[in-house]
């Protein structure tokens, strides 16, 4: 182990990114492993690498004993007494194995083994890196697609991942070389390393993206209470201000509709309805029902969460949308149950 051998190592870890002390303590363990089972396995040792002098030093180790049973664990507690008088029973005396005997390891087994200790290293580094950005988003370059699954093989920067077709925006379509933004949902443990879900269709999407183009987002001032969302038709958004001197409504649209556009481009033209929120729920669900117009929200008695929302007659189509989509958006949106009818509102004494 010399010189060039420190080198590789040192390069390898900027390479891969992982920390030089874990990647040392790797190949500690391999090395150990790979001296042990060339001397059958009894045998206790230890290596110890020195970065600063590019050394690289293995120590069979005995442990000190009144009288000698396994010459190959163990040492005369007279024998370790004549290397120092600080030796007692239960102590361990190390050996240095010499360059030569050491050679005689098996090169096939060492690298072997090292090259199993880098693996569990990056693996053990990339569990640890998306275990940071779980529930966040990060980009990603299309890298290539499977013409038959649609499943798209993302670059996150050093990294491969794959992003299956259920959870890619329905009617997009990706090419080599598109950059797209993906939302980490989880990442489990395996026995070829994490498994990393990615999604473009989990609402936690369309809050991350907020948060990058609305700073007051960010910054605690307009708070993202509600989503509901319908992955490449429609999301409805329900937000509300921590500061009454600031419009949560005007601050996610931004000047222009530059802020709210820029998410809708990166959902590939998926329409947005930011409505504010309400502790009210009769307030709260004329709200969601946006863009139709609401005469009156009213509890029914039959249900703790149910509610009647009267519309006028030309406004009944757009409060339920197409295929009762604005309807089930306003419910999944409040949480609660919505039956809406046309007509005029009731009488005060029959309500």
């Amino acid at each position: 182990m010399n010189k060039e051998f420190f080198e590789a190592l040192e390069a390898l870890s900027k390479e891969k990114g992982i920390p030089l002390e874990t990647l040392a303590e790797k190949i500690e363990s391999a090395l150990i492993s790979a001296y042990k089972k060339d001397s059958g396995g009894l045998i206790n040792a230890r290596v110890k690498m020195d970065f600063d002098k590019k050394e690289l030093k293995l120590y069979r180790q005995l442990t000190v004993v009144d009288a000698v049973e396994d010459e190959k664990t163990e040492i005369s507690l007279a024998q370790a007494q004549q290397k120092s008088k600080r030796y007692s029973v239960g102590d361990v005396y190390e050996i240095e194995v010499k360059t030569k005997e050491f050679g005689r390891i098996s090169a096939q087994a060492a690298k072997s083994v090292i090259v199993q200790a880098l693996r569990t290293a990056e693996r053990e580094k990339l569990e640890r890196e998306y275990e940071e950005k779980k529930e966040e988003i990060v980009s990603a370059v299309v890298e290539a697609v499977d013409p038959v699954t649609g499943n798209a093989v993302l670059e996150l920067g050093k990294n491969r991942m794959t992003i299956f077709r259920n959870d890619q925006i329905p009617g997009e379509s990706y090419v080599p070389g598109d950059r797209i933004k993906v939302y980490v949902t989880e990442v489990r443990r395996g026995m070829r390393g994490p498994s990393v879900s990615l999604s473009r269709v989990h609402p936690g999407l369309v809050k991350r993206l907020f948060e990058l183009e609305v700073p007051e987002i960010a910054q605690g001032v307009v708070e993202i209470k509600a989503i509901a969302r319908e992955p490449g038709s429609r999301t409805k958004i329900a937000v509300c201000s921590n500061d009454p001197n600031v419009d949560p409504i005007g601050t996610c649209i931004g000047p222009r509709g530059a802020r709210k556009n820029a998410v809708t481009n990166e959902l590939s033209g998926e329409k947005i309805d930011i409505i504010k929120y309400s502790e009210s729920n009769e307030e709260f669900i004329a709200a969601a029902l946006a863009p139709a117009s609401v005469k009156e929200v009213v509890k029914l008695p039959e249900g703790d969460r149910t509610y009647r929302v009267i519309v006028a007659e030309d406004q009944l189509s757009l409060a339920i949308g197409r295929e009762g989509q604005n309807a089930r958006l306003a419910a999944r949106l409040t949480g609660l149950k919505i039956d809406i009818k046309s007509g005029d509102p009731a009488p005060a004494e029959e309500q």
